[in-house]
């Protein structure tokens, strides 16, 4: 028998009488052989608020943690104290480092919080202490006894640590986008394809009301679906427009190398890491991989949208004096504070083609007529459907639809009752999680694989192609090329640091 076959079997002793787990360990016990054992890697801001769910739920064992940050109350939250009383609430402690006043995180502030989490939860189980790595390839060499692994890293390092992870045969739940560049995105869908290891892309599920708009629309609600448009309030993060010429010193106990990981080697600055990252074309994915990913992938999946045929952006710039002259920064290393993108996509089957664009930075698109006359309130996020017989109006994940077509203007469903599964359960849990288990423990793919997310990855990579070439870019999809603008196609791929190809 194999090892794994010895991990799992379960025979009761006595007369060779197999006695159910629940007897043996009371209703929702779950026995040690039949949990996913998982490694947690990247314990920042997102990573904490998402844990809950993964230590509350009695088929997970969180093994092991990652992060090249020790411990430290520098990172950025969405809420002042919102993490550290989140921590308070998973320890049972309300005094948790009440003399601290930022952020916490680190690797070491996850260990403890797993350990107690299990000490004071499942204290009759036996389980082994949870161990902390500064480098995910340690972790993975050494943890022989992994099912999977879960991706909260800062986007430059999701294809890395996918691909590495997949390739010893572990399961990966990964957070959006799959990769800042175009080439790694399809690398690891390429991997996950050829391993047939299981994978979940976390921001499957999110935008359930999209999917059901989808589908009405899909039935003729409003005719040929034309155009998509979908805004974002982001970047909700400072978006730094120079590259930090100062040198502070790099914070006691971060391994800046390991955090660099495949980025080119630069000298270390607050403004590049923790939320901040996304805003560098380097370390992030802009607004649109950070809430467009969540937004648009039912529009892809439902409408069979593969790769853009291309993709044309417009973006705000900032200016600076020099020598009493103010001239526009040249600026090839930051997302911009706002943009548009416009992509075009070719026919499918019996789909037509079709255009979608993209706002951020407090962009929005130019309203419909019957919309304008409406005088319809505008949330900071949200979506509009253009069809050839009408359109729908919706808020952030497709919450509170409106219908326009015929002259009239109807909710698409009632806005107290949101669609089911829309409403995110804290740290991402709930039904999407269960989604996510059945296919890790041997069942059905699930619905968030990463076959899945080709397209969604193609557009957002290749949308930032555009910002930085300035100008439209064609692409050929077959080749992974952008054919009209040949100097742009440096932007598909990284430079990578020594040691650290794909």
């Amino acid at each position: 028998m194999t090892s794994d076959v010895n991990r799992r079997a379960f025979v009761a002793s006595g007369a060779f009488t197999i006695v159910p787990r629940n007897v043996l360990g009371g209703a929702g016990y779950v026995a040690p052989s039949d949990k996913i054992t998982l490694a947690h890697i990247g314990m920042g801001t997102q990573g904490f608020a998402e844990l809950g769910s993964l230590l509350a739920n009695p088929e997970i064992q969180i093994v092991a943690v990652c992060d090249p940050n020790s411990d430290s109350n520098d990172y950025v939250e969405w809420g002042k104290g919102s993490i550290r009383n989140r921590i308070r609430q998973m320890l049972g402690k309300p005094t948790w480092r009440e003399n601290d006043s930022g952020c916490p995180g680190g690797r070491e502030v996850g260990r403890e919080v797993v350990d107690t989490y299990y000490a004071n939860q499942r204290s009759a189980e036996k389980f082994k202490a949870c161990s902390a790595y500064a480098d995910f390839r340690e972790l993975l060499e050494k943890e022989k006894d992994l099912d999977a692994v879960k991706i909260m890293t800062p986007d430059h390092l999701h294809a890395t640590v996918s691909i590495a992870a997949m390739k010893k045969g572990k399961r990966i739940l990964v957070h959006k986008p799959l990769a800042n560049r175009m080439y790694e995105a399809r690398l690891v869908i390429e991997t996950a394809r050829r391993t047939k290891v299981a994978t979940h892309f976390l921001p499957y599920g999110a935008a359930e009301g999209n999917r059901r708009i989808a589908a009405r629309i899909k039935e003729g609600a409003i005719g040929t679906l034309r155009e998509v448009h979908n805004w974002s309030n982001r970047p909700v993060w400072p978006q730094y427009p120079v590259i930090p010429t100062d040198r502070p010193p790099v914070p006691k106990g971060l391994v800046w190398d390991l955090w660099l990981g495949p980025a080119l080697d630069r000298p270390y600055h607050p403004h590049y890491t923790h939320a901040v990252f996304r805003g560098w074309y380097d370390f992030g994915g802009g607004s649109m991989a950070d809430m467009g990913i969540y937004s648009l992938w039912p529009v892809f999946t439902e409408f069979n949208l593969g790769a853009p045929v291309s993709a044309e952006a417009w973006a705000t710039h900032t200016c600076s004096i020099v020598e009493q002259v103010s001239r526009p920064v040249k600026n090839d290393y930051a997302f911009p504070i706002g943009c548009t993108i416009h992509f075009k996509f070719a026919a499918r089957g019996d789909m037509p083609a079709l255009e979608l664009f993209w706002y951020d930075g407090g962009m929005k698109p130019r309203l419909p007529e019957e919309l304008e006359a409406a005088n319809i309130a505008w949330p900071i996020e949200g979506i509009l459907f253009v069809g050839d017989r009408g359109k729908i109006f919706a808020g952030f994940n497709g919450q509170n639809p409106q219908l326009f077509a015929q002259g009239k203007r109807e909710n698409l469903w009632e806005p107290e009752t949101p669609p089911q599964g829309a409403r995110r359960a804290p740290g991402g849990g709930g039904e999407r999680e269960n989604l996510w288990l059945k296919a890790f423990k041997g069942g059905d793919p699930s619905p968030g694989s990463f076959l899945n997310a080709s397209g969604i990855s193609d557009a957002v990579t290749l949308g930032t192609v555009s910002l930085r070439a300035g100008k439209k870019v064609l692409f050929d999809s077959e080749s992974m090329k952008i054919t009209n603008v040949p100097e742009a196609n440096k932007y598909l791929v990284r430079e990578y640091q020594k040691g650290w190809e794909l």
